[in-house]
């Protein structure tokens, strides 16, 4: 019996190895995610600061001179292009109006009578019972009548537009950004009633170094960040480029157009903008993620090759250029086509086996 024990003692690690080995073993093969390498056209990132602007901001003031009755706005109102802002008291303008018309209505009879009369007098001098220069004279005068008709429908179509200027209509759609009068109060042309500001579409000014002057141009990427709007980005592109070199800060304008027709942003809001600048030049790439950086400067990526029906890593020194939209340009160490592994690389170690992450 004492031998049959220690038998069993001697038999049970062997048993526990065995069953242990194929844990272990599935505990060594690491799960991983993997991406194939790629060749792009490499992009440059500049970022810049500024801040979005409106490309339009009028002071509206009334045309002429009179007491403000109504105000159809007030500071924050969003309008649309003809809408009206602001009337003034028309009383006089259109009694103006109305007497412009009577004298165009008489000035219109007096030029019908006489061609009436001329008509008649001409019958006569052919039978020669007038004499001609009366009748000359009639048409003289029926001529002076006509200049006296398109005189009197000028003063009728000034009495008008003066009429009309007494409400003001919006130029163009935007929000009202300040008010500067109310009701009862007499205002002139040089009156600020409202400050109305555009807002459909905003303008983003930034100032670059004069060494990208030859590569950036109309239609080149910016990517907009608003420090009002975190997490979110606003793609925008270049409309002007500002040939023109401020010598004091060795930078040149550049000009995007930003859409806004959905509100939110405003005139003010402080922005960082990348602006993606292209090389004219095509390298592999690879994500972030699949760099591990060194302290001392070394820069590698773990290359995961099939072996048989697994994959097998090892790690491979790289040389990195430029980052751009999530991946880095890789100068030297790997081919289009390879596989790295991007999402489990933090302690793989070189000939392990790894597998796919489900």
């Amino acid at each position: 019996m004492k031998g049959h024990y220690f038998a069993q003692l001697a038999y049970t690690p062997m048993l526990v190895s065995a069953l242990l080995l194929p844990t272990l073993a599935m505990a060594q093969v690491a799960p991983v995610e993997l991406t194939t390498v790629e060749r792009r056209d490499i992009v440059e990132s500049l970022r810049l600061s500024g801040s979005l602007t409106s490309p339009k901001a009028s002071r509206l003031s009334p045309d002429v001179e009179g007491r403000l009755v109504r105000l159809n706005v007030d500071a924050g109102e969003r309008v649309k292009s003809g809408d009206i802002l602001f009337k003034l008291d028309d009383e006089l303008a259109q009694l103006e109006l109305a007497q412009a018309i009577a004298f165009e209505h008489e000035a219109e009879a007096d030029l019908a009578n006489g061609k009436r009369r001329v008509v008649e007098v001409r019958e006569l001098v052919s039978k020669k019972t007038f004499p001609e220069s009366e009748a000359r004279n009639l048409e003289a005068q029926v001529e002076r009548f006509a200049a006296i008709v398109e005189r009197r429908r000028a003063e009728r179509a000034y009495a008008a537009a003066t009429l009309e200027r007494h409400s003001h209509k919006a130029p163009f759609s935007g929000v009202i950004a300040e008010r500067n009068a109310d009701l009862g109060e007499r205002v002139d042309t040089d009156s600020n009633v409202l400050l109305l500001v555009a807002t459909d579409r905003l303008q983003l000014d930034l100032r670059v170094p004069q060494r990208y002057f030859r590569r950036v141009a109309i239609g080149t990427a910016v990517n907009i960040g608003v420090d009002a709007l975190p997490g979110r980005s606003i793609e925008a592109q270049v409309a002007q480029v500002v040939p023109v070199n401020d010598s004091d800060t060795r930078t040149f304008m550049v000009r995007a157009r930003v859409d806004n027709k959905n509100g939110l942003l405003a005139p003010g809001m402080s922005v960082s903008a990348q602006l993606r600048i292209g090389t004219a030049r095509k390298a592999e790439v690879v994500p972030r993620d699949a760099l591990i950086r060194y302290p001392d400067g070394r820069s590698t990526v773990w290359v995961a090759a099939i072996d048989g029906d697994r994959y097998v890593v090892s790690e491979r020194l790289v040389k990195i250029g430029l980052g751009f939209d999530g991946v880095i340009e890789i100068v030297e160490g790997l081919s289009v086509g390879e596989r790295v592994v991007i999402r489990g690389n933090e302690s793989l170690q070189p000939g392990q086996q790894v597998r796919l992450r489900e």
